[in-house]
C-alpha cells in the first residue's frame, strides 16, 4: 500500500509544499510585474485585472491599440506576444535577447526588470 494513500494523502496532491511553491511563484511575479508597470509609468493595480493588464502590456511595448487585438487571433497571438515582449526589451534600453528571454522565460525576466536598473524610455 502507498504510505501516501494510508496517510489520507489522495496521491499525487503534491501536500503543502506543492501549494506553497507556486503560490510564492505568484506572488513574486505579481510583485515585480507591478514593478514593472509603475517604472514604466503605468498604474501597477492594473496588473491584476485580466485583459486590461494586456493593454497596458501592449502600451508599456510602444505597440498601437490594435496589438491587444492579435492576442485573441490563433497562431498570430504568438508571434505578437514575441513582439511586444521585444518592445518592452527596447523600451528599457535592453536588446533583443532580453525581450525573448521575457518572452520565454517571464519569471526569471521581468523581476530583472523589476529590481534592476533598467528605467522605461517612454
Amino acid at each position: 500500500m502507498d504510505p501516501s494513500a494510508a496517510a489520507g494523502g489522495g496521491g499525487g496532491g503534491g501536500g503543502l509544499l506543492g501549494t506553497l511553491i507556486p503560490l510564492a511563484i505568484m506572488i513574486f511575479m505579481l510583485v515585480s510585474m507591478w514593478k514593472v508597470f509603475t517604472k514604466a509609468g503605468e498604474p501597477g493595480w492594473a496588473i491584476i485585472i485580466p485583459f486590461f493588464n494586456l493593454w497596458v502590456l501592449v502600451r508599456i511595448s510602444g505597440k498601437d491599440w490594435w496589438w491587444f487585438i492579435l492576442f485573441f487571433i490563433p497562431l498570430i497571438n504568438i508571434i505578437a506576444s514575441i513582439l511586444v515582449s521585444l518592445g518592452v526589451a527596447e523600451k528599457f534600453g535592453k536588446g533583443a535577447g532580453f525581450g525573448i528571454g521575457l518572452w520565454l522565460l517571464p519569471f526569471i525576466f521581468y523581476p530583472i526588470l523589476a529590481f534592476g536598473d533598467a528605467q522605461h524610455q517612454g
